[in-house]
């Protein structure tokens, strides 16, 4: 199997969690969490990002509601990975991300208890789990 990373977004309309993953160990590492205007982004700041980790492949999150419906921050996350394909020319996938702030807080409670629960720490954490899911179902057992 080839080393492949994977760069992970968490979309959100004030903050995107951003996080990298290796394909090889199945697992990802937070890097940061970019603010954003109304779900736009520093795109300059993005640009270093893929610049530095030069993704194999870019997962964004999509938040779907609990009985897999779209809503419209699924409509919002998808416009993101497209303007991030067609800026970058990278290669996007979009992967189910219910559940993952909630098991990002949980992550992160367990490690430094309500001082570790920043926004920006809970936005990169859940960009982590975006990508072990990713990996997950595409790679796992």
């Amino acid at each position: 199997m080839n080393a492949k990373t994977v760069l992970g977004f968490d979309f959100g309309t004030k903050s995107i969690g951003v996080a990298v993953g290796q394909q090889i160990t199945a697992s990802a590492t937070p890097l940061l969490s970019i603010k954003a205007v109304d779900g736009i982004p520093n795109w300059e700041e993005i640009a270093k990002l893929i610049q530095e980790w030069q993704p194999d492949l870019v997962v964004v999150g999509l938040p779907l509601n609990m009985d897999g419906t779209e809503q419209e921050m699924t409509h919002r996350a998808r416009k993101f990975a497209n303007r991030l394909n067609a800026k970058f020319g990278v290669k996007i996938f979009t992967q189910d991300e219910r559940l993952t702030t909630t098991d990002a807080k949980a992550r992160l409670f367990e490690l430094g208890g309500y001082k570790a629960l920043t926004k920006g720490q809970v936005d990169a954490v859940s960009a982590v789990l975006i990508i072990e899911s990713y990996f997950e179902n595409h790679f796992g057992d």
